[in-house]
């Protein structure tokens, strides 16, 4: 953990606190059924999952990848990337690489919570996730097209609204959830991550799970 200190409670939005009592209390298994593994292989990584206020309320910051990257070309995902040896913990991995990607100022952001690490399998990170409170948002764009093709802050309500709900079949016969929601097709560690999001938040509304969809 970053042994950061966290806001009190009473210093983030009405609409964030349920979230963040339960961020700070969560387990690895509550994020994802791949964990870490035993042996402590894996590259670190963190993603920077920043709320904010938006025209249309709570919203949430994504990315999509560029098309010819090595991993994971064209997902949409939280600005995030592997640690590098001089980063002191994984927020500051989280607030660089959002930085490094889409510009995000790191002064403009309240960590909230430092959630446990989950496993990426078929890129082999071990990716922590860290919760902010991006409360003094700007303007943020693709520092490097080569690396980010697009920037959005999706709002929450797009995320919930079930008929932007789906699960995703993956040619692998995989199924997890997916959302289509701010001109994104959102699927794989971000949706999963996301429903999460929106269900220890409490924004979560019941969807048709038997909605599926192939993945483009």
């Amino acid at each position: 953990m970053s042994e950061l200190p966290e806001p009190a409670l009473d210093a983030l939005p009405q609409w964030l606190r349920r979230l963040a009592v339960a961020a700070r209390s969560l387990e690895a298994g509550d994020l994802s059924r791949f964990l870490p593994p035993d042996d402590g292989s894996g590259r670190a990584s963190a993603v920077l999952m920043a709320l904010t206020e938006t025209a249309d309320g709570p919203g949430v910051l994504l990315i999509e990848r560029a098309a010819d990257m090595r991993t994971h070309a064209g997902q949409v995902a939280f600005p995030g990337g592997a640690a590098d040896a001089d980063d002191p913990h994984r927020v500051a991995t989280a607030l660089r690489e959002a930085e490094e990607e889409v510009g995000l100022d790191p002064a403009s952001v309240h960590i909230v919570a430092e959630l446990p690490a989950i496993f990426l399998p078929p890129s082999g990170f071990v990716v922590t996730p860290v919760l902010a409170w991006w409360s003094d948002p700007h303007p943020v764009t693709a520092v490097d097209p080569a690396e980010v093709a697009a920037v959005a802050v999706v709002p929450i309500a797009e995320l919930t609204d079930p008929a932007n709900r789906f699960r995703v079949v993956h040619p692998s016969g995989w199924h997890g959830p997916g959302f289509a929601a701010g001109g994104l097709f959102i699927w794989g560690f971000t949706a999963g991550l996301l429903d999460r999001m929106l269900a220890f938040g409490g924004w979560a509304q019941p969807w048709d799970e038997t909605q599926l969809r192939p993945l483009p």
